[in-house]
């Protein structure tokens, strides 16, 4: 065989190679964008039905705010190039920039995927980070102050941290590790989240002198639905992650995908059954997200069985967490900060505990990690929403409350009960 056919052979065969790598990335990118699917049902589903439209709203708004602000300039900030290697802060220019010829396509990631392909799974990742946040603050946010809050948080406080790690910043160089974003995404939205319900305060009645009252959202189906959807849409979100489509990489993400899910579901309806009594649906559902955001820090280093140990630790650390945020008369409708930010920073260290790369050196610079990218997002977070709440105001009034956002903020609502503004009797359902 003469040299130009072989030459030719191996062209065909890197090609077909490249379309494969490339076209499960895309199908990562569509999983991962079914994800926004299952929290606006998640949320929909814990909050009260008379929430159901301001809540489905943002979480419109959300992913379309995520998509335009990665593309004006987080993206070149998350990844500012070579340059900028080892470094706290560096930027690539506004917009997209395709490379010319095939460096744009198979010649950007040695046949991994192409530049627009990266640009579009990464910046399905970054709407994540304020559905988080809108959990957390529903009820009672309003509803302009969330939406500027949304374009601040992901068009800088998001991709200056990711950069730290994914884009060759100064966390990569120290050897932190974060396959999916269990601190990266998943904890920078729970101190998203943290920091603003610290400052928006709890629903109206939901801490009396009495104690605790329960607030409980409309409709569990809703929510159980947007659990298996969030559950499916992980498979591209953790998948997706291995930048290729590795057989053996992806597979075993998959694996432990799905067994730290179970084992959450498991650990969260033990923990939950001792400490209430009950069989509690909404700890079960909030544990096998726990199990999810545990395991995605090391998918790619665990075995099975240590990604069951990792799952379930995060599922019992749900129902108490949920206690500890109640006592300290932090309202979180959704159980955000527990899902996302306590078991993220689990996740994150258990890095450091289990896995490949298990040891002292390794716990401290996952810790380090976390503390340096937490510090930053709580005070960029906290900052902003103390900015907006002395200026245009975060909270809605006690009236609009009590009538519910659909109607004083939209003026319609989920369902036909809930007709007219001022139907008070109606509208508190």
């Amino acid at each position: 065989m003469d040299e130009g056919r072989i030459e030719a052979i191996e062209a065909l065969a890197n090609q077909a190679l490249y379309t494969g790598n490339n076209t499960w990335m895309l199908t990562a990118t569509v999983l991962v964008f079914l994800m926004h699917l299952g929290f606006a049902s998640l949320e929909s589903g814990f909050v009260r039905k008379k929430n159901t439209v301001n809540i489905l709203f943002k979480n419109c708004m959300i992913i379309a705010i995520g998509l335009l602000s990665y593309y004006a300039c987080g993206f070149n900030l998350m990844y500012p190039g070579a340059e900028s290697a080892g470094g706290f802060f560096g930027f690539a220019g506004f917009g997209l920039s395709l490379p010319e010829g095939a460096a744009g396509g198979i010649g950007y990631t040695e046949g991994a995927y192409s530049y627009y392909t990266d640009f579009i799974f990464q910046a399905m990742f970054a709407a994540t980070c304020c559905t988080i946040v809108s959990g957390a603050v529903a009820e009672r946010i309003k509803l302009e102050s969330f939406l500027l809050f949304c374009v601040l948080f992901v068009t800088f406080s998001y991709p200056i941290t990711g950069m730290w790690q994914w884009g060759g910043g100064w966390l990569a160089e120290m050897g932190f590790h974060d396959f999916a974003g269990s601190t990266l995404v998943h904890a920078v939205g729970g101190w998203g989240a943290l920091a603003a319900i610290i400052l928006l305060g709890a629903r109206t009645g939901k801490y009396t002198e009495k104690g605790i009252k329960p607030i409980p959202g409309h409709s569990m189906p809703l929510a159980a639905v947007g659990v298996f959807l969030l559950w499916f849409g992980w498979f591209g979100f953790n998948g997706g992650s291995v930048l290729s489509g590795d057989p053996d990489g992806v597979s075993l993400v998959f694996v432990t995908t799905a067994l730290a899910a179970a084992a959450g579901a498991i650990g969260a309806f033990i923990a939950s059954y001792i400490m209430f009594k009950s069989y509690d649906l909404s700890m079960v559902l909030n544990g096998i997200l726990g199990g999810l955001v545990g395991i995605t820090a090391g998918a790619d280093l665990m075995s099975p069985g240590i990604a069951i140990i990792i799952g379930f630790i995060a599922g019992v650390i749900i129902p108490f967490s949920v206690v500890f945020f109640d006592k300290l008369k932090l309202d979180d409708p959704v159980g955000a900060t527990s899902v996302h930010l306590v078991c993220g920073i689990w996740g994150t260290l258990a890095v450091g505990i289990f896995g490949a790369k298990a040891g002292l050196g390794q716990l401290g610079i996952q810790l380090i990690g976390t503390l340096a990218i937490g510090a930053f997002t709580f005070i960029f977070s906290f900052g902003v929403m103390y900015l907006l709440k002395i200026t245009m105001g975060i909270r809605v009034s006690e009236e609009d409350e009590l009538i519910g956002l659909d109607l004083s903020e939209h003026d319609m609502s989920a369902y036909q009960e809930v007709e007219k503004l001022g139907n008070y009797s109606m509208a508190i359902k």
